[in-house]
C-alpha cells in the first residue's frame, strides 16, 4: 500500500504512465477498430485539413491519419518491445556471466565484443542487414534489438560487480554455491529495479530508432503504416500540408516523452537512496 501511495503520488511517473498509457490503449484498440480502413485509398478526398470527419486530416492517398497513426502505435510498440526484450534476454545473462567471471579471459571476451557491437550504431546494423534480407519491420527489431545487447550487458556487468563483494554473497560462496547460482538468486533480484528502469529507457529509444528507420525507407514497410515514413513522406508537401507531419511528430514527441518521464519515475520509485535525498 505504502509504494501505491508512492506511485500515485510521483507525478513524473504518473505523467509519463498517462501518456504511455494513451498510444498503448491506441495501439490495442487498432487490432479491434480504426475510424477508417488504412490501406484504402481515397484520392478524391487527399490532402483533406483536420475536420469533422478525418480528425487529423488525411494524406496525399486520402488516407485518414488519425487511424494510420493508431496503427502506427502498433508497429513502433510492437517494434521497442520485441527489440528490447532481445536486448534483456541476451544481454543480461552475458552480463552476469562476466561479473562472475571478472579478469578472465571469457570476461574480456564479451565485454569486449559488447565493445565491436556498442561501436556501430543500430541504423549502420540496420543498413548491413538490409543489404542482404532487405528492409522490413523484422530486421528493424534484429538491428535495433543487436544494438541493445550491449546496453544491457555494460549495465548488468557494472551493478553486478558492485554486489559480488557483499557480505551476502559471500556468505553464499561460503556455503557452496555456485557462480551461475548466486548470480540467479542473488545478483540478479537485487539489480532488476534498474533492468527495469533501463528497460524503460531503451523501449523510449527503440520507438526513436524504428522511426528513424522507418523514416529512411529501412524499417516498416508499405501498406503498413509508420511515424517515421509518414514524416518522410510529409516533408516534401509541408509547406501545404503541413498537418502530414505535425500529428505523427507529435505522437512521436509524447510517448518518448511519457516513457522517459516513467523511467524517471521509476528509477525514484525503486531506489530508495534517491527517494531519502528527495524527502
Amino acid at each position: 500500500m505504502s509504494f501505491l501511495k508512492s506511485t500515485l503520488r510521483n507525478r513524473s511517473f504518473m505523467i509519463g504512465a498517462s501518456f504511455a498509457a494513451l498510444f498503448i490503449g491506441a495501439a490495442l484498440l487498432s487490432y479491434l477498430w480504426t475510424p477508417f480502413d488504412v490501406t484504402k485509398l481515397d484520392i478524391p478526398h487527399k490532402l483533406r485539413k483536420p475536420n469533422a470527419v478525418h480528425w487529423f486530416g488525411t494524406d496525399h492517398f486520402g488516407r485518414d491519419i488519425f487511424s494510420m497513426i493508431m496503427v502506427g502505435a502498433r508497429t513502433s510498440i510492437a517494434v521497442a518491445v520485441v527489440a528490447v526484450g532481445i536486448g534483456i534476454i541476451l544481454g543480461v545473462p552475458l552480463g552476469l556471466t562476466a561479473a562472475a567471471r571478472k579478469d578472465s579471459l571469457l570476461d574480456e571476451v564479451i565485454m569486449r565484443t559488447n565493445d565491436l557491437v556498442f561501436a556501430f550504431p543500430a541504423l549502420l546494423i540496420a543498413i548491413m542487414i538490409t543489404a542482404v534480407f532487405g528492409p522490413s519491420a523484422i530486421n528493424a527489431i534484429i538491428a535495433i534489438g543487436i544494438f541493445n545487447i550491449p546496453v544491457f550487458a555494460r549495465m548488468t556487468r557494472g551493478a553486478a560487480l558492485s554486489l559480488w563483494t557483499r557480505d551476502f554473497v559471500l556468505s553464499a560462496r561460503v556455503a557452496g554455491k555456485t557462480a551461475p547460482r548466486i548470480s540467479i538468486e542473488h545478483i540478479l533480484p537485487n539489480i532488476l529495479n534498474l533492468l527495469i528502469v533501463q528497460g524503460s529507457i531503451q523501449f523510449s529509444l527503440g520507438i526513436l530508432a524504428e522511426a528513424g528507420l522507418s523514416y529512411v525507407g529501412l524499417g516498416a514497410q508499405p501498406p503498413l503504416p509508420s511515424w517515421g515514413r509518414m514524416l518522410a513522406e510529409s516533408q516534401t508537401m509541408i509547406s501545404f500540408a503541413p498537418h502530414l507531419a505535425i500529428f505523427p511528430g507529435i505522437a512521436i514527441v509524447f510517448t518518448v516523452l511519457g516513457l522517459n518521464l516513467m523511467g524517471d519515475g521509476l528509477r525514484d520509485l525503486l531506489d530508495p537512496r534517491l527517494r531519502q535525498a528527495r524527502k
